[in-house]
């Protein structure tokens, strides 16, 4: 792993991955893209995993792409055309907030500063996030001459509904922590110096939880976003119950809350 992640358990069953590129804030080289891809995928398999924060250092969260010392991106063939190399290109960068929805795992973004161009898709990806006092939320996209890309013309009517999605894809108006968290675009702000803080208590509030049971109820959450019914969105919790109370680990669950300790989770 480059120096361009940290990557440390700040408690236990918390993964916590931290942009490092704060001189350049955070923006992304090509390389990165596969990086952080490939951390995820290892993360996706790690049960012993129950809960990741997203985050970065310095004064900026991410502002994107970084089109001074980006790289180029290796997995494109040098023979194809414009049009060819650009879908080629997307298809890894765009496969992030899919890898970061499709985790087993809720994620947590903890939000510094600014947070700009396809980097805007990474909290809309995560489950929650939550933002540091100096966070600011801009659709940078449209330096690259349109103001949609990774999936926000899907994500963000849903988290702020179609009328202020529109007005921030449609324009590149900055939206600051406060008004992020009034419209909610994030769960809550807190002063900068208390994110990271309030991002491992919300984590440690999952952990004690069994894992299988985070899984299914995560993938409950989104995949009935777009159920046709109540009882077609019933019916799919129910399925996950049904595997999460099969588990070891629930009777686990059960024990170290009647004798008041925490639950230690065998993954079984």
């Amino acid at each position: 792993m480059s120096e361009n992640f940290l990557v440390d358990e700040p408690v236990e069953g918390v993964r916590r991955v931290t942009i490092n590129r704060p001189d350049s804030m955070n923006a992304f080289t090509f390389p990165m893209y596969r990086e952080l891809l490939d951390m995820l995928e290892a993360i996706k398999y790690d049960p012993r995993v129950r809960v990741v924060i997203l985050t970065a250092t310095g004064r900026g969260f991410c502002t994107g792409h970084d089109l001074r010392a980006g790289g180029s991106p290796d997995w494109v063939p040098d023979y194809v055309g414009k049009a060819y190399a650009s879908r080629y290109a997307m298809s890894v960068i765009s496969a992030i907030p899919v890898a970061l929805r499709n985790l087993p795992q809720p994620v947590i973004c903890g939000v510094n500063g600014t947070v700009a161009g396809m980097a805007l898709a990474f909290p809309l990806a995560c489950d929650i996030t939550i933002a540091g006092s100096s966070a600011k939320f801009v659709n940078a996209i449209h330096n690259a001459g349109t103001g949609a890309e990774l999936g926000l013309s899907y994500m963000l009517p849903r988290v702020v509904g179609a009328q202020r999605a529109a007005e921030l894809l449609l324009t590149a108006r900055p939206v600051l922590a406060d008004e992020a968290e009034r419209i909610g675009l994030v769960l809550k702000t807190v002063p900068d110096e208390e994110l990271q803080d309030a991002c491992i208590k919300l984590a440690e509030n999952m952990v004690v939880n069994v894992p299988m049971g985070l899984w299914v109820t995560k993938q409950s959450l989104w995949a009935n976003q777009n159920a046709g019914s109540l009882e077609q969105a019933i019916e799919f919790e129910s399925r996950g119950v049904f595997v999460a109370q099969s588990m070891e680990d629930k009777t686990e669950k059960q024990k170290a809350f009647f004798e008041k300790r925490a639950p230690q989770f065998t993954y079984k």
